[in-house]
């Protein structure tokens, strides 16, 4: 279930502040140096870093 257009422009990854992309069930963070992915669940982001996961 995809976000709203304006939720997405205004989360942010609370480890480093990058902006996030929507992809498949999660909430990719941009930073170069982070790429934690957080799950959406029943379409409510749960950004907390200790449910991210990290990158490969």
């Amino acid at each position: 279930m995809p976000l709203e257009a304006g939720l997405l422009e205004i989360l942010a990854c609370p480890a480093c502040h990058a902006p996030l992309k929507e992809q498949d069930a999660e909430l990719i963070c941009t930073g170069q140096n982070c790429g934690l992915a957080y799950p959406v669940r029943d379409g409510i982001p749960v950004l907390l870093v200790d449910e991210a996961r990290r990158p490969e």
